[in-house]
């Protein structure tokens, strides 16, 4: 179930394990809200032989990037990731978030974060009139928790047992906002 703010709602954010299927549920939301010509971008998993080596970014109008690689070099590592921020932020520069009238983000984590320019396009987004539905790590201080708090959230938590009713129950809040 969401967690309310107590506010009138504007953004969702989907929190929840690794591996639970929050970029699944983006994806889905995204082609469920397609007559609204969403932006934005999600993950997905750059994996070799079963094994997962980095993410790489695919914006929905079809813009692509790398977002971290175990191979890269850079100055920036979470965990066994090497990220480009700089590649990131071109990435950003390339797909479009205005106007749309709905934004997935996928994922709002610490790797993302790295970013100057991602964290300053976020605040500038929140604060926006444009709803957003993003995923958001599990665990995070700064930006990653300011946002969880704001009042204009709801916030989900995405398990096993709830993942499957979780498009219909993101769609009914949602429809309203877009109606």
């Amino acid at each position: 179930m969401p967690v309310p703010n107590h506010a009138p709602p504007k953004n969702i954010l989907i929190t929840g394990q690794p591996g639970i299927g929050k970029t699944t549920l983006i994806i889905r939301l995204a082609d469920a809200l397609k007559h609204l010509s969403p932006a934005g971008f999600y993950t997905r998993e750059v994996c070799e032989k079963n094994i997962r080596k980095g993410f790489d970014l695919i914006g929905l109008t079809g813009e692509k990037g790398r977002l971290s690689h175990v191979d890269f070099k850079s100055p920036y590592q979470i965990g066994k990731y090497w990220v480009d921020v700089a590649g990131f932020e071109r990435f950003l520069d390339r797909i479009s978030l205005k106007p749309a009238a709905l934004i997935f983000i996928d994922e709002i984590g610490k790797m993302e974060c790295l970013s100057a320019k991602f964290n300053k396009m976020l605040r500038k987004l929140f604060d926006a009139d444009v709803p957003i539905i993003a995923t958001i790590s599990l665990k995070g201080i700064g930006l990653i928790s300011e946002l969880k708090t704001r009042p204009d959230v709801v916030l989900f938590e995405m398990t096993q047992s709830n993942r499957d009713g979780m498009v219909k129950d993101i769609l009914s809040i949602v429809e309203p906002l877009i109606a």
